[in-house]
């Protein structure tokens, strides 16, 4: 079950909104309201607000421990455009737009899956079955006496040059 929360006609331009929304996307409810708190955009503070009736909403409408949830989706939208106008020079006007954005917060809750039955590591299993091979079989297994490896190169010493190389040339008047 997931918990839908919508937060429309913010007054700020949903560019800046998603900076913020960026950081909280996939965390826990309760990370994601710590990281909130502590960050500095003003965008911060509606979304902090919108978390927090989120994990009400769960709690009392769906019974969900707050604690077990986490941002599944976070989308940040753009909204209507508030315009006016601003009297420039020579009597002119310039527009001006004041966006706004609409948030959309779903919550879920983290699902703990049942571990699997691990097999056993490949070297406890290796050695499983060394034991039920007869003697004769362990003989075969083993690694061969030499492997036949390259005649390694030997590799020259670089020169040392004696003295210093001058790098940068000064010219003298």
């Amino acid at each position: 079950m997931s918990v839908n929360v919508k937060l429309k006609y913010l007054r700020i331009a949903p560019r800046k909104v998603r900076l913020v929304a960026d950081l909280i996307r996939g965390k826990k409810l309760e990370e994601a309201q710590t990281i909130l708190n502590f960050t500095i955009k003003g965008a911060s503070n509606p979304l902090l607000k919108l978390l927090k009736q989120a994990g009400a909403d769960a709690k009392n409408n769906f019974q969900m421990e707050p604690s077990n949830l986490f941002i599944s989706k976070i989308t940040v939208n753009g909204g209507p455009k508030y315009r006016k106008w601003e009297p420039r020079a020579r009597g002119q006007a310039y527009e001006i737009q004041e966006k706004t954005s609409h948030i959309e917060i779903i919550l879920d809750e983290i699902v703990k899956k049942a571990k699997k039955k691990r097999s056993l590591p490949v070297k406890a299993q290796t050695e499983e079955v060394k034991e039920t091979l007869k003697p004769e079989a362990e003989e075969k297994i083993s690694k061969p006496e030499k492997m036949k490896t390259r005649p390694e190169k030997e590799i020259a010493k670089p020169r040392t040059v004696k003295g210093l190389r001058k790098i940068f040339q000064r010219k003298v008047f």
